[in-house]
């Protein structure tokens, strides 16, 4: 832990930073284009609303009870298109409320940080913050029968009320020391929950989190790195944590010339995968080289009987490499690297070569070798930006190796989908795909409910919304 003076000299470079970076954000040359990330389907609602016996075309399942949530972006004051990044944007969740087959509310909820309370003339939520960037964005998980929105680099986790009113600022009943991540891990077979964390005021640490069966903080073993690399999300097996250190990392010269989401591809950084064991030293980490890439979101991975470590992933050649308003990849798919700590290696196969994203699978399996993995298609084009413009979902059969479709239609986009089971013993895709199509033909939104083992099928069930939601990041099924 740093020491006091440790800990007031930071803070005064912070401030100081900051106060440069303000100064130079008013600088930056004005846009000469439309910003992709505050237009069209990407433009934000100016509203809260309550919504309720919502229009439903189909059956939804009966033993559905529980809330719909996802997580996003959504500026509660209207940013500077000079200086705003997608990443940045204030978090709002959106809930749906499901019982006996029925959808009883719609509500979205602005996370009470500072941005949405100035512009609702509200007391803020009592908690630690971190500045003003205190609104977690990214996603929002049921943890002990608690809902938390969460967010990384170095934000702390907000506790949201059953209709998504914002609770408090809780580092987890005060067990969390540092930030926190927007993936954690639960671990079904051990009832732990881990995560990968960093924070861009400490380039030198990451740090392994680990949080019991009641949502409190048992481990947080910091981990070396260098150049303050981005680890948006981690992965785990039945004995390690992986740690993808890739080249992404913080950026002193983008956070100085006043741009609010300071990290980008460093060509100098080395790519790499770390395994390091669930209750390990973090200096006994083995690390083993990996081709350039950068990793958002893993599916699932777990060990083989030879001592190697499978995982599965959505790899990006680059990222943030050329735009500085939210991704750039130029290229992803669908892989399964091999970590061989033995050897030294990984070794990367393409399991699907279409550009994709947001990764899922069904979560009783995490840990253990699975089959099934589903993705949302992206534009497999070259881009400076992402355009969420694609209609179809995927389901890999990694036993197989075949891929089907399921296409929602001209102008029907799909965001992240999460595999609900039908029940705690059924077979691996015996269940619910969950997830949100924004329809920007009228734009409206469905909540839509596939049947996950009638793939290409009609929709068990469509939940409709008469407004457009703008694509977010994650969200997750939370019974009650």
């Amino acid at each position: 832990m740093a020491s006091n003076v440790e800990t007031l000299i930071r803070g005064a470079v912070v401030k100081g930073i900051g106060k440069l970076a303000d100064f130079n954000r008013k600088r930056l040359p004005r846009p000469t284009d439309a910003h992709p990330f505050l237009t069209g389907i990407h433009k934000p609602m100016t509203e809260e609303f309550t919504l309720e016996e919502l229009r439903v075309d189909g059956e939804i399942p009966s033993q559905l009870t529980g809330r719909y949530l996802r997580n996003g972006p959504n500026p509660a004051a209207a940013p500077d298109p000079a200086s705003y990044h997608w990443f940045t944007g204030a978090g709002m969740v959106h809930g749906i409320r499901i019982e006996r087959g029925k959808a009883d509310w719609y509500r979205n909820r602005w996370v009470r940080g500072s941005e949405a309370c100035e512009m609702l003339g509200e007391e803020l939520p009592p908690g630690p913050r971190e500045g003003r960037n205190d609104a977690p964005n990214t996603n929002v998980v049921g943890l002990t029968g608690r809902t938390f929105a969460i967010v990384e680099a170095g934000g702390k986790p907000v506790e949201l009320g059953y209709e998504l009113n914002t609770i408090a600022h809780n580092p987890f009943d005060g067990t969390l020391i540092g930030g926190y991540t927007a993936h954690p891990h639960h671990d079904p077979f051990t009832d732990e929950t881990h995560a990968i964390t960093y924070r861009g005021d400490e380039p030198n640490k990451v740090w392994h989190v680990v949080l019991d069966s009641q949502a409190h903080v048992i481990r947080e073993e910091a981990i070396a790195v260098s150049d303050g690399p981005s680890i948006h999300d981690c992965a785990i097996t039945e004995n390690y944590v992986l740690v993808f250190d890739l080249p992404v990392t913080f950026s002193m010269k983008m956070l100085l010339g006043g741009y609010s989401f300071p990290y980008a591809w460093n060509d100098a950084h080395p790519a790499r995968v770390g395994l390091l064991r669930r209750n390990g030293r973090g200096d006994s980490i083995a690390w083993t080289p990996v081709e350039p890439c950068y990793v958002f979101h893993p599916a699932n991975a777990y060990e083989t009987g030879d001592g190697k470590v499978i995982v599965d992933l959505v790899a990006h050649e680059t990222m943030f490499a050329e735009s500085k308003r939210g991704p750039d990849s130029q290229k992803s798919r669908m892989e399964r690297w091999t970590i061989d700590p033995a050897a030294g290696t990984t070794v990367r196969a393409v399991i699907h070569d279409h550009a994709q994203e947001f990764p899922r699978y069904d979560e009783r399996l995490t840990t253990r070798p699975y089959r099934y993995a589903y993705s949302v298609a992206i534009p497999d084009e070259q881009s400076a930006e992402w355009a969420l413009a694609e209609t179809r979902l995927f389901k890999h059969d990694l036993e197989q190796g075949s891929t089907a479709v399921h296409d929602f239609g001209p102008g029907r986009h799909p965001g992240e989908f999460v595999f609900v089971p039908r029940n705690a013993e059924g077979a691996e895709d015996d269940g619910w795909l969950i997830g949100l199509v924004v329809n920007m033909n009228d734009e409206t939104t469905d909540l839509v409910i596939l049947n996950a083992d009638d793939f290409t099928g009609s929709p068990q069930a469509v939940v409709h919304l008469p407004h457009r939601v703008p694509p977010g990041f994650h969200g997750n099924w939370i019974a009650d």
